[in-house]
């Protein structure tokens, strides 16, 4: 599909801020980095010199996290005072990974490892993210009194109160959507209980980890035998790999945790040997967050998706047995290079599949097949709804060998006798409610401004279960709601206003070949670790032309050919006569046009094989007359008046008064005021924080109040009562249906008559719509916070 391209406006920068520039790139000749950092909101000398420098930037205390951080280290005293057993309950991607190292590491400082401490990851293959209560009977068994999650836990209230009843206390740290309620555990440490601007508010699951540890070493510090800060080489791992938003204490950790990783790249300060073979397998220094996202963190994340079990990469990450971190590395770039052949393969056949599809009627992509590995459904729904501009959902439909069954429970390990209270098969969350049923399971990617989370959430009564973010999530559903999901979910986004599946790609930057090199290198370098919220910059070279154009198959550590391909060329335009080499992932030379000018959109790298520079080549189009570029003027058209006393003339303005739960609330609002020449103002006050249970309350009050008067009411007008969003009312029509409500809707007006029986359960529908609220109320409190930087960001990326 053919994306729109756009080119952002030049700022006037503050004659003081290219001084400041200048100290540290004094070779910067245009003021690149300048521009980039004032358009991405870094517009003061504090803010900058804490950017630039992390010795500059007053980190965060642990005890930020008030109260739970104490409850959490007097319970962590006590299990070391009576010799209790600990176990460490993580996650099975390379934040879950590293998280689980930190604590195993850091808390090992404290607690015996093996006598006192141990671990547990998830099965990702068998099991899903989060506790599950076969896990913990294996662990009530073995001896267990404390848990302490890593990068999960926050929502897993059946599975919390279940440990409860089995003596275990839990302690979580997390970063993921909190439930509506505080669950039953001893401590939570979860950033998202701070206000969005707080410097602690993107911490990833390996960063409170981190937390926890240091905190410990303040009330302990004659115990730990190391420094706290060894830990921040995996800190970094685990924070780029996830993709957080790398700003306040993020990145100040990644920018000392990557200063730490390059430690393991010199063979006279190497501490941890698995890192070491593991840069040296994919030929990195550890210098550059690029390291992480392209070397270290795929290389973690592909143990799980292709063996499920990932958790020897404790061991990879932690031991300081340099032939035992060999072999484990050894077998970690296997699992990668396997990955990489499973990627290719799938990608391949979903192109294949997509070809009898009419993509001018599909606004998104919903596809099975059951032998697709579902361990790279997400990373092959990532591409191809970047290459086709569609909110992309893949899945593997499970068959009759797959199907997990109740035998298999001892598989997982659980072979004593049932403790009192503990779930049967038919109960476990492990095992599906109904074991006839195939079920579908898969991953889910957007693109653009579309919000994942509430389009897939809108078909939650076909779901079995479903969790993630408006960028990503994961699912499962019965195989025969297939067709009617795919159905409605189409409808649901089309539905949707004037929602723009046409891919945008903003160019940071405008250069010639002649520019491309060391000099623009290290000035860009200036805004690395680059991440969410700080994207790699992404550069324009207009009317240029390709040489040497080969594509190779890449070859492993064994020099062994790997089905995955990739395309070297060298990239020319007049201001250079010899061109300036680079490559292109995933493509072939019949990509690149030949004896035809270009355009081409690429990010600047360092090839620490080559020990060059180069470009990595993301977009590539070929140049028209009557192709022009969109320069992003949203600076211009938004106005901020969140906390701010309101203009009495608002002639030039379109008002937006309501609290959006979405980007596309927000596009919307753009969009009207591109065509009226106008601008917009976000002028919606601070969301009211009610209860999930209180808007469930005050929902089925209005019902009875209805059904009692037979009165009419407006769709629009239930909605501002309960301050809910239209997909949010209509799962609370059916949460009244469930508790026997006769609702009827004719065109927006909604009667409810007739109070009868229930005729379904209601307590799984009434747990959906709480949950769902929740994640509104959170998605507006973000809306309310978020900064107009972002905001112009976000909407143009």
């Amino acid at each position: 599909m053919q994306s729109q391209w756009q080119i952002p406006p030049l700022c006037e920068i503050p004659q003081w801020f290219l001084e400041a520039i200048q100290k540290y790139a004094p070779q910067a000749k245009d003021n690149y980095a300048a521009q980039l950092l004032w358009r991405r909101g870094v517009r003061d000398s504090q803010q900058l010199a804490g950017f630039l420098n992390p010795d500059s930037y007053q980190p965060s205390s642990p005890f930020e996290f008030g109260e739970e951080m104490k409850w959490a280290l007097q319970r962590l005293q006590k299990a070391r005072e009576s010799q209790e057993q600990v176990t460490i309950w993580g996650d099975f991607d390379a934040d879950g990974i590293t998280a689980t190292s930190v604590l195993w590491e850091g808390l090992g400082q404290f607690f015996t490892p093996q006598l006192q401490l141990n671990y547990h990851i998830p099965n990702r293959l068998k099991e899903s993210h989060g506790l599950n209560c076969l896990g913990i009977q294996q662990l009530a068994i073995a001896g267990t009194k404390l848990i302490v999650t890593c990068d999960t836990g926050s929502t897993n209230l059946e599975e919390i109160a279940y440990a409860k009843q089995l003596g275990i206390d839990i302690i979580v740290t997390d970063h993921h959507t909190l439930p509506a309620t505080r669950p039953p555990v001893i401590a939570i440490l979860n950033p998202r209980y701070f206000s969005l601007n707080h410097p602690l508010y993107h911490l990833s699951g390996v960063a409170v980890a981190y937390k926890l540890v240091e905190a410990m070493y303040v009330i302990l510090p004659d115990v730990p035998q190391q420094s706290v800060t060894e830990l921040l080489d995996l800190v970094a791992i685990g924070l780029i790999a996830d993709l957080v938003n790398l700003s306040g204490d993020c990145r100040y950790l990644a920018q000392r945790g990557i200063a730490k990783l390059q430690q393991q790249a010199n063979a006279n300060t190497v501490t941890r040997p698995g890192v070491a073979r593991l840069l040296q397998l994919c030929q990195r220094s550890g210098d550059r967050p690029t390291d992480i996202s392209f070397g270290l963190g795929p290389r973690i994340n592909a143990v799980s998706r292709i063996h499920g079990d990932a958790s020897f990469c404790v061991e990879l990450l932690t031991s300081k047995d340099p032939k035992h971190t060999q072999h484990l590395a050894m077998e970690t770039e296997l699992a990668n290079t396997r990955r990489k052949e499973l990627q290719k393969n799938v990608t391949a056949q979903v192109k294949k599949k997509l070809e009898y599809i009419d993509l001018s009627t599909t606004s998104v992509i919903v596809l099975e097949d059951n032998q697709w590995q579902g361990g790279v459904l997400g990373l092959v729904a990532g591409q191809i709804a970047q290459e086709y501009g569609r909110p992309t959902i893949l899945l593997n439909v499970e068959t009759s060998n797959s199907r997990l069954k109740s035998t298999e429970i001892q598989n997982f390990g659980i072979v004593s006798p049932q403790l009192p209270n503990s779930p049967t098969p038919n109960q476990s969350p492990v095992i599906e409610k109904n074991q006839n049923e195939i079920m579908a399971r898969g991953s889910a990617r957007s693109v653009g401004n579309i919000d994942l989370y509430q389009l897939v959430n809108s078909q939650a009564h076909l779901l079995h279960r479903f969790g993630g973010h408006p960028f990503a999530a994961g699912l499962s559903l019965p195989a025969k709601n297939i067709p009617l999901f795919r159905e409605a979910i189409n409808q649901q986004l089309r539905q949707q206003q004037e929602v723009s599946l046409t891919p945008v790609i903003e160019a940071d930057l405008v250069v010639m070949v002649a520019d491309l090199g060391k000099d623009l290198f290290r000035e860009l370098k200036l805004l690395e670790p680059c991440g969410m919220g700080n994207p790699v910059p992404k550069i324009l070279i207009q009317n240029c032309w390709f040489t040497e154009v080969k594509n190779y198959n890449i070859k492993d550590f064994r020099r062994r050919k790997v089905q995955y391909i990739k395309t070297l060329f060298h990239i020319c335009d007049d201001s250079l006569s010899k061109g300036f080499p680079g490559v292109w992932w995933g493509h072939y030379k019949e990509d690149i046009p030949s004896n035809q000018p270009c355009d081409a959109i690429v990010e600047l790298d360092y090839n620490t094989i080559s020990r060059g520079y180069e470009i990595r080549l993301i977009a590539l189009r070929p140049q028209d007359e009557n192709i022009s570029y969109v320069t992003s003027q949203l600076g211009e058209l938004l106005v901020d008046w969140r906390s701010q006393d309101k203009e009495s003339t608002t002639d030039n303005l379109i008002l937006l008064q309501q609290c959006p739960w979405s980007w596309d609330e927000i596009h919307r609002g753009v969009q009207s005021a591109i065509a009226s020449a106008r601008k917009l103002a976000l002028a919606y006050p601070e969301p009211d924080r009610i209860a999930p249970e209180e808007v469930l309350a005050n929902l089925v009050g209005i019902a009875k109040y209805l059904n009692r008067t037979q009165k009419k009411v407006k769709l629009v007008q239930l909605e501002e009562k309960l301050g809910i969003s239209n997909p949010t009312l209509h799962l609370g029509l059916k949460v009244l249906n469930a508790l026997g409500f006769s609702v009827n809707q004719d065109g927006d007006m909604l009667r409810i008559s007739s109070l009868e029986a229930a005729s379904t359960t209601p307590e799984e529908i009434i747990a959906q719509f709480i949950a769902t609220v929740s994640e509104e109320q959170f998605l507006k409190q973000y809306f309310y916070q978020v900064p107009l930087p972002t905001v112009e960001r976000c909407l143009i990326s």
